[in-house]
């Protein structure tokens, strides 16, 4: 009965073989590099080192030389000496090279008791240079293999520089991002406050003169009815003017607090949208910090906006709870959820929007996190921020985006 085996299957073998050979080969190269390095940090251990491995060739061919011949010694003593080259260096070697010569000489007169009984004065010659090539050749490989953990040794000091170097550009970065989000708060508060002091008490004035005016043409028909034309454009505007102003910056959030901002962003929210929104707030919510209830009023804001423009839910809720160690907001709708290819961006770990970047960087700057839940029957947005900034809130391990399908 004959076997055949298939070609894919000795490929297979064939490969098995060459991984054994190869984890082997490392294994050994592994262990060279370990002897290295312990001699190298023990100064003194390569004399000893060099000396004993002789002295043990010398104890070990002694009994074999009895048996197999006096030609064993030299051949269990050139093991010891390549040795003594490879890793101890040529002081070392050199001695042991001596040990040796005296070794077969005057201390196993036995089997060697002059040199005339394992040969002549050239076998020691010979044995003598033969123990000089390999020193030789020794050296020049420990002294390759120095220049080599130098080389290692100055680029692992390089890469730690530039490894330095990085780590203080990202944390300049981080600290240029958070003053440029609050140089764009400040500058929108400063824009709120100017429409409202100067352009909203003109258009108030330039109201009331209309309405005087029109009071006085009652008479003439056309007039008047351009007249209230022109007052109610002049009011759209003016209410216009307010809904951005409040928009940018609602001046609830500076003299109410979060709660009283949120409640009065989603009553308008709702008339212009037509959302129905439930909200959930504590009436003893309590203030916050400025930076902590602009990043929270931010994240609503943005939230419902997406929520307005993309799911097409026409319900919604919000959630904001204050524990004693964080803040914990969910914004939850029932519309379509995000698109498929949104969802595989995110997963694959791909740049977001403009909004949850927005988002992202105003929770991070907090030590907040974020996430985001999907699916076919709406989205669940959750952001938690501790009421103390942590000492890590710089690190982006600090925001985390979930998705889930």
């Amino acid at each position: 009965m004959q076997l055949s085996i298939s070609p894919y299957a000795s490929a297979q073998q064939t490969s098995k073989k060459k991984t054994v050979q190869r984890e082997s080969a490392g294994d050994r190269s592994l262990l060279r590099a370990s002897l290295s390095t312990w001699i190298g940090t023990h100064p003194s251990s390569p004399y000893p080192l060099a000396i004993g491995a002789v002295v043990l060739a010398l104890l070990i061919g002694h009994p074999l030389g009895r048996t197999f011949g006096e030609s064993i010694l030299y051949i269990a003593i050139f093991p010891a000496i390549a040795f003594s080259a490879w890793y101890c260096g040529a002081g070392p070697s050199i001695v042991s090279m001596v040990v040796a010569v005296v070794g077969l000489r005057y201390w196993f007169g036995s089997p060697v008791d002059n040199f005339a009984s394992v040969g002549n004065a050239s076998v020691t010659i010979a044995f003598v240079i033969a123990c000089t090539f390999i020193v030789a050749m020794g050296e020049m490989r420990r002294r390759h293999n120095e220049e080599l953990r130098r080389a290692e040794q100055t680029l692992e000091g390089r890469v730690k520089r530039r490894t330095a170097q990085l780590d203080i550009a990202n944390r300049d970065l981080r600290e240029l991002t958070a003053r440029l989000m609050r140089s764009q708060d400040d500058e929108r508060r400063r824009l709120a406050r100017e429409l409202h002091d100067s352009v909203g008490q003109t258009l108030a004035a330039l109201t009331m003169n209309l309405g005087a005016v029109g009071g006085d043409l009652e008479r003439l028909q056309q007039t008047a009815r351009t007249i209230e034309d022109t007052l109610a454009l002049a009011q759209t505007i003016n209410q216009e003017v307010r809904t951005v102003s409040y928009l940018l910056h609602p001046p609830l959030l500076d003299e109410a607090g979060l709660a009283s901002a949120i409640r009065w962003y989603i009553e308008g929210f709702s008339e212009r949208s037509k959302i129905r929104i439930d909200l959930d707030i504590p009436e003893d919510f309590g203030r916050l910090s400025q930076d902590l209830e602009t990043a929270v009023f931010r994240t609503v804001q943005e939230c419902l906006t997406n929520i307005h423009r993309h799911s097409g839910s026409s319900t919604a809720g919000i959630r904001l709870v204050r524990s004693a160690d964080d803040i914990y907001l969910r914004i939850q709708d029932r519309g379509n959820g995000m698109p498929a290819e949104k969802l595989q961006e995110l997963e694959s770990g791909g740049t977001p929007g403009v909004g949850l970047s927005g988002m992202r960087e105003r929770l991070r700057q907090l030590g907040g996190n974020l996430d985001i839940h999907s699916n076919g029957e709406g989205t669940v947005i959750e952001a938690r921020v501790p009421l103390v900034a942590q000492a890590g809130a710089e690190d982006d391990s600090s925001l985390n985006i979930k998705v889930q399908v």
